[in-house]
């Protein structure tokens, strides 16, 4: 498509899709519970098997809604790994149509407590016009998503297809690059779209421009060679977990702000959250203070963000009166678009070394880095997306960036560095992906599936 293109369709073709989208919700209502029934944990520790169930599952429908090229791939991935379940299809467009990939996951995140769910993690249950179930969401709903535009378009489908639904996102993809190079010309497209992010609110679509990147890392600090007698010793020795506390409370200033020198900052964004909705949605208890200063926007979106993801020391329930040797914390660093995650792990070692309280040896092993990924707000695939979200939810969509990390969109740029890439959302404020409790709202997804058909419909042309 070119800058001029007309991004618009006629009132009755919209209509008529939209038609064809309620007739076929329902059937994919019932798609999407099935999907959610089988608990695709993709982490080491859960059955693999239901991977290996869910991938075969996408698959069958994708042949169901007409494609016939359709393949259960694994990547072959570093020191012999095999990668998870992946499902590649693909569907030529009419003549001189664009291709598109279109991208969702199949594996979910681990329930977590069981008791902190209302219902069963992996029995779908619908209260108050939401469906809930673990990958309810995230990212079950990108698939139905892709499915649903697939049979409301059917045969008038024009554009060149590539769906490519992965099954190890959940946990970093550590395949993708060497999934996307052995089957690079296969993935190849002109625009991209990822189903795999939010909305603004329910009732306010949301076209995600930026995403922060990320590194990760493991802290040791260690005082002693063994552990000491409390009573003895304790004093003039202070323990490993308290040194740890303190190097980790060098990590924000006073006002709760990342207080290490080397990570970017972008400008921020023309939107801010009410303060209210957010305490909300992310459930802070009352009386405890949001951290840092300026827009929550941009302290969600386009700065960086430290957090303490888990924390090695020796347990209370079996603790004793000795002075720890050894504690270490694994910490999760989001970084704003722009940033160079290997500069932002270098900043993150040196600050580390440097702030060591007492002399304690400091020791940092670097773990996962991703780039962040910032989209161009005007393009011609862009101008076709926002027309095609504000016909289905009557709304323009609010240009939003995304506090979280998908890493291999910048991937998936280097594999065609000209292509469009729109990240559509399924998701809203009260999905609580990764969370107990995850939902998905029914009437949001509905609009999710006519707003692909009719951007498809019209990227054909």
């Amino acid at each position: 498509m070119t800058a001029d293109d007309d991004t618009t369709a006629s009132p009755q073709r919209v209509a008529q899709l939209r038609e064809r989208t309620a007739a076929a919700f329902p059937a994919l209502r019932a798609e999407l519970e099935a999907l959610v029934r089988i608990p695709s944990v993709s982490n080491d520790e859960f059955d693999q098997a239901h991977v290996a169930a869910s991938a075969a599952h996408v698959a069958d429908l994708l042949r169901g809604a007409g494609i016939e090229d359709v393949r259960v791939l694994h990547a072959a991935g570093a020191h012999g790994r095999r990668g998870r379940p992946a499902v590649l299809a693909r569907r030529p467009g009419r003549e001189g149509a664009p291709t598109v990939l279109l991208y969702a996951h199949h594996d979910v995140q681990p329930p977590g407590d069981e008791a902190e769910w209302q219902t069963s993690p992996f029995e779908p249950v619908e209260r108050d016009g939401r469906l809930y179930g673990r990958g309810a969401a995230d990212d079950k709903a990108g698939i139905i998503a892709h499915l649903g535009a697939l049979r409301v378009l059917g045969d008038e489908l024009g554009v060149g297809l590539v769906v490519f639904v992965e099954g190890e996102e959940e946990i970093g993809s550590p395949t993708f690059a060497d999934f996307l190079q052995a089957h690079r010309d296969e993935l190849s497209a002109d625009v991209m779209v990822v189903a795999d992010s939010s909305n603004w609110a329910v009732g306010t679509p949301g076209l995600t421009t930026s995403l922060r990147g990320l590194v990760d890392l493991e802290v040791e600090v260690a005082a002693l060679d063994h552990a000491i007698h409390s009573g003895m010793y304790g004093g003039p020795v202070l323990d490993a977990p308290t040194l740890l506390a303190r190097l980790i409370a060098t990590l924000h200033d006073e006002q709760g702000d990342v207080a290490v020198a080397g990570l970017h900052r972008a400008p921020d964004p023309s939107v801010d959250y009410d303060e209210a909705a957010l305490r909300a949605d992310a459930g802070v208890l009352d009386g405890v203070r949001l951290a840092g200063t300026g827009p929550l926007t941009a302290r969600l979106w386009t700065r960086p963000a430290i957090s303490v993801i888990g924390f090695d020391a020796p347990r209370v329930a079996t603790a004793s009166n000795t002075i720890a040797a050894r504690a270490r914390a694994k910490l999760s660093v989001r970084l704003a678009p722009g940033s160079d995650p290997a500069e932002a792990m270098a900043a993150m070692r040196a600050h580390l070394e440097r702030h060591a309280p007492f002399g304690a040896q400091v020791t940092v092993r670097e773990g996962e880095q991703g780039k962040p990924f910032q989209a161009p707000a005007d393009s011609a695939a862009m101008r076709v997306a926002r027309w095609a979200f504000a016909q289905a939810w009557g709304t323009d969509p609010v240009d939003i960036g995304i506090g979280g990390s998908i890493p291999f969109i910048a991937d998936l740029l280097e594999l065609r560095p000209d292509a469009a890439i729109l990240v559509t959302g399924v998701e809203d404020p009260d999905s609580r992906a990764h969370g107990a409790n995850e939902s998905v709202d029914l009437g949001e997804l509905e609009k999710v599936v006519l707003a692909e058909a009719l951007l498809l419909d019209r990227l054909a042309g």
